[in-house]
């Protein structure tokens, strides 16, 4: 069925729909683009045979806002968008972001904080028995106890606070067709125990088979150290292979039970998944408000697998997609990219071609598909492992096939390169066409930081394998005659960096000859091994004690010295240099990284009169 899902009564009445099956209640506005967790979903339950209409940012001050495509046969489905609601609303400093990408027009203020359980809470107030499902990145990364930086505290899985009866985590195509076909068929939510990739909440543990019993939420609220133990059993049951049912306890003889993932995507479910009619653009309603700013980034990119085998400590992809790569077939891909050329604003430029990791096209073993991904070790960390098949040759095929599309000029990868793995390839022809022809001037690699202490809590490569990585990609930009340059993203602030590591490496960038125009400084998000560090102090993998930097104004000093040139960072610079014990750094010597106050003022108060005697 072509043309956008209802979003009104008058929608259904014109589509012969008496009651949806599905309302979908989201926090972004509707995007019919298989870039959106809730395109995907509803989209899959329509090629099920179920309706599904769409309420997008609902009044959460208004409880009617939810009825207004009445009550569906089978439940509703809330989700908090393509970005947890908090990391949405807020930067790391916790001050208010000034734009949101997902609303027309890119204004704020249309959704709540924690939209999933406002909107939970909102529904349950009306419809006292309907089915909750909730989903996407914010229920997935919130489906047991976790910590909240926004408010600094460990909260209660999500799926409590937000009154539903269903979590559907990770990628949810098949727990939400299964989820579906159960309640069809007239099964109570209540019964909906044994679905892979979900988790429900239950006061009778017997029907559940083998259990792994966490500590409970009351003892990880006395010490933080359960909930480091806690977080990384659940880490290591991330595998629908392997993984086992893991129980969390919580007051009033309350349960909390989270099924093995659900198993990932064939590539021919996957093609079938971004085959579906979408519209591929937002709502013809936001044309008034300008559109959807979030739909440029992806209308001309092509996602071309999922899952990520990297597993960095401050990323939650091993949480929420696992490690397993699943990935579209070219001739799927090749049918978007035609499709694409079509669309008269398409210029010639397909602008990505990827995932959470442009240039993993397959398992990183063939051990994991029949055991699983290995509890004990990871692919990459520390360094590559043995039996980590290192192949280009898929994704370089997948290149060459799209560039030679009529009406396409360029290809370019802009998702992330994992340099290590690109290192570990002895093959060189992916290095060599990348940088002939996927590079739109500057690459984006992520080395994170350059002190090997920081880096191995970070769960990345040594420094010395990105010194190798920007030597070789250096002397192919020579032999190309092509001036492209390698764009590293930094982070200050992760556990176990110290003033003296954040010294370091503004010394690296000085000798480097380069300032980065952003830092990222460390955002505790749901979910990750890093933010269990900044928490709990420990590392999960192996409980020692970790540095973690809270400290406000020592946060802005690490992140100033990645930017120590410029000049609103000097007083913060100096600041952390004498902190250091790094006095030698100011001076007027090649290596120094500032000049001495005096000569500072100075120079801005001639430059202040200079600008006065111009006027």
């Amino acid at each position: 069925m072509q043309g956008f899902l209802p979003i009104s009564k008058q929608d259904m009445e014109q589509l012969g729909i008496r009651q949806l099956d599905f309302v979908y209640v989201i926090a972004d506005a509707y995007v019919d683009h298989p870039s959106f967790g809730h395109a995907i979903i509803s989209r899959v339950l329509q090629a099920h045979g179920y309706s599904v209409g769409i309420i997008s940012q609902p009044d959460w001050r208004d409880e009617k806002s939810v009825t207004i495509l009445g009550e569906p046969k089978l439940g509703f489905l809330v989700s908090g968008g393509n970005m947890d609601s908090m990391v949405n609303h807020y930067y790391v400093s916790r001050k208010k972001r000034p734009t949101d990408a997902y609303t027309p027009g890119g204004k704020t203020g249309k959704r709540p904080d924690h939209a999933t359980v406002v909107y939970g809470n909102l529904i349950r107030k009306t419809y006292k028995k309907t089915p909750i499902i909730i989903g996407g990145i914010e229920a997935s990364l919130r489906r047991l106890a976790h910590y909240d930086y926004w408010s600094d505290s460990l909260k209660r899985s999500i799926l409590l606070d937000s009154q539903a009866d269903l979590i559907s985590y990770g990628m949810g195509e098949k727990s939400i067709v299964e989820i579906a076909d159960a309640l069809a068929a007239g099964l109570s939510v209540e019964h909906l125990s044994y679905i892979p990739g979900t988790v429900y909440k239950t006061r009778d543990l017997s029907g559940v088979f083998e259990p792994i019993i966490l500590p409970s939420y009351q003892s990880m609220l006395c010490d933080k150290a359960e909930y480091a133990k806690s977080f990384q059993i659940q880490y290591t049951n991330t595998d629908p292979v392997t993984g086992r049912c893991l129980v969390e306890e919580y007051d009033h003889g309350i349960y909390v039970v989270q099924n093995p993932p659900a198993s990932p995507l064939s590539m021919q479910e996957m093609d079938d998944v971004y085959d579906l009619p979408y519209m591929r653009t937002y709502h013809p309603s936001y044309e008034k408000d300008g559109g959807v700013p979030a739909i440029h980034e992806v209308k001309f990119s092509l996602t071309s697998n999922r899952g990520c085998f990297g597993a960095c400590s401050f990323c939650a992809l091993t949480f929420h997609q696992g490690r397993t790569i699943q990935v579209r077939s070219h001739e799927s891909i090749l049918r978007e990219a035609k499709e694409m050329t079509k669309d008269p604003d398409f210029k010639g430029y397909i602008h990505d071609v990827g995932g959470p990791t442009a240039d993993f096209r397959h398992p990183s073993c063939d051990k994991q598909l029949k055991y699983g991904v290995c509890k004990d070790r990871q692919c990459l960390y520390p360094e590559p492992c043995k039996n980590l098949h290192v192949d280009h040759s898929d994704y370089l095929s997948l290149l060459r096939e799209l560039r030679a599309l009529p009406g396409v000029k360029k290809v370019f990868v802009r998702s992330g390169i994992r340099f290590d793995y690109l290192m570990a390839d002895k093959d060189e022809t992916f290095l060599q066409e990348l940088v002939k022809y996927h590079i739109s001037g500057q690459l984006r690699v992520a080395p994170e930081h350059i002190c090997d202490s920081v880096l191995a809590l970070m769960g990345k490569p040594k420094n010395t394998v990105y010194e190798r990585f920007l030597k070789k990609y250096n002397s192919y930009n020579e032999r190309f005659h092509l001036k492209q340059y390698a764009v590293p993203y930094l982070m200050s602030s992760h556990p176990g960096s110290t003033l003296k590591d954040a010294v370091a490496l503004a010394e690296y960038l000085r000798d480097l000859g380069y300032m980065p125009e952003q830092v990222q400084d460390f955002y505790p998000t749901p979910s990750t091994i890093s933010t269990v560090m900044y928490y709990t102090g420990l590392d999960p993998r192996t409980m020692k004690k970790v540095f973690v930097c809270r400290n406000p104004h020592e946060k802005a000093m690490q992140r100033a010295l990645i930017q120590y040139r410029d000049p609103k960072n000097y007083e913060l610079v100096k600041e952390a240099l004498f902190k250091a014990s790094r006095e030698d750094l100011i001076g007027f010597g090649e290596k120094c990284l500032i000049k001495p106050c005096q000569l500072a003022k100075q120079k801005k108060m001639a430059k202040g009169a200079k600008k006065g005697s111009k006027r």
